[in-house]
């Protein structure tokens, strides 16, 4: 009896030995930024804690770089659930929640404090960001890109200065209906050929958060950095809801957890870098405009307000009053 039990035991730790272990489910995720970017090193805490929170289950596999495509693109294949997750501006969802484009009106926000206040408390955008399911994704945090700025070839101070001068921006109509009244004419095209179109003359600028023009080193051929800080800008990370209907409760729990822990490394890290990025691009031969005529900036954008209210109505009084009772209220 002695000798079968030992047997059966020895079988059974054979067979035990030769089953593989519980497989490991890799989720993609796709965003556009250099790796020495502030949203890689985002989206590097994400993937970690992704797989320490849920005991190693799901392991995030990251593609930068506009490896797996453009900002639209990402957000086209999350909706199909060809990636699992990608993160980008709030305006670059609002070709499927159209009323994101209002999170992209000029000046509602002066600060990080302010905009982290909008982002976390505005109750009329968590009711866009609840409309998003139903178009193939889900927001799970809000992560920090920080204000878009300028960078030209020549000196930019006023509206006056933008007349006829060509500027890269990405696809969003409220930013373009701002930029135009600007001034400026309009060139769309993704985030990897601008270097190059600014370097061949293609455009003479482009806009972007003072990270983005960091990691991606346009100050080298639009040297001249205005701050404008026109437009806040964040980057909620967002899921696939093909994606997340798979994952069982307690990893969703899991997972919305690491979304956060990274969105508060994110916050800290971009609000805590532009002073330093800006002063190691000046050393570089960059001439950074910190007193742009922001009141002649202000009145310039006045109409795309008036198209906005054109098209979205009473939402656009929405948004500023929110934005003003956080501006208010902030100290």
């Amino acid at each position: 009896m002695k000798k079968r039990f030992t047997l059966a035991a020895l079988a059974a730790a054979a067979i035990a030995v030769s089953l593989p272990a519980a497989a490991q489910t890799v989720l993609k995720f796709s965003h556009t930024d250099q790796q020495a970017g502030a949203r890689q090193a985002a989206a590097n805490v994400f993937a970690k804690k992704v797989e320490e929170l849920t005991q190693g289950r799901y392991k995030v596999q990251i593609y930068c770089c506009s490896q797996l495509g453009n900002d639209p693109k990402n957000i086209e294949q999350l909706a199909l659930g060809g990636i699992d997750f990608t993160v980008s501006s709030t305006g670059s969802y609002a070709p499927h929640v159209p009323s994101l484009n209002l999170t992209m009106l000029p000046f509602i926000v002066e600060g990080y404090k302010q905009g982290w206040r909008f982002y976390d408390e505005s109750k009329w955008l968590q009711e866009q960001f609840d409309k998003a399911p139903a178009k193939g994704f889900r927001f799970l945090a809000t992560w920090e890109a920080g204000f878009r700025n300028m960078t030209t070839k020549e000196p930019l101070n006023s509206p006056a200065q933008a007349k006829g001068m060509k500027l890269r921006t990405f696809p969003n109509e409220m930013m373009r209906w701002s930029l135009e009244s600007m001034g400026f004419t309009i060139q769309i095209m993704p985030l990897p050929e601008v270097f190059l179109a600014i370097q061949q003359g293609a455009v003479q600028g482009q806009e972007n958060p003072i990270d983005t023009i960091y990691s991606n080193k346009f100050y080298e051929v639009a040297p001249n950095i205005t701050l404008t800080n026109h437009v806040y800008s964040p980057i909620p990370l967002a899921v696939s809801e093909k994606t997340w209907q798979k994952i069982a409760p307690a990893d969703q729990k899991a997972i919305t957890e690491a979304a956060k822990i990274a969105g508060k490394f994110s916050r800290e890290m971009i609000a805590g870098n532009d002073d330093n990025q800006l002063k190691e691009m000046t050393t570089k031969g960059a001439k950074v405009n910190a007193k742009p005529d922001l009141a002649a900036f202000r009145e310039a954008v006045k109409p795309a307000y008036d198209k906005a209210r054109e098209k979205y109505g009473v939402d656009v009084d929405k948004v500023l009053a929110e934005a003003e009772n956080i501006r208010k209220t902030t100290k």
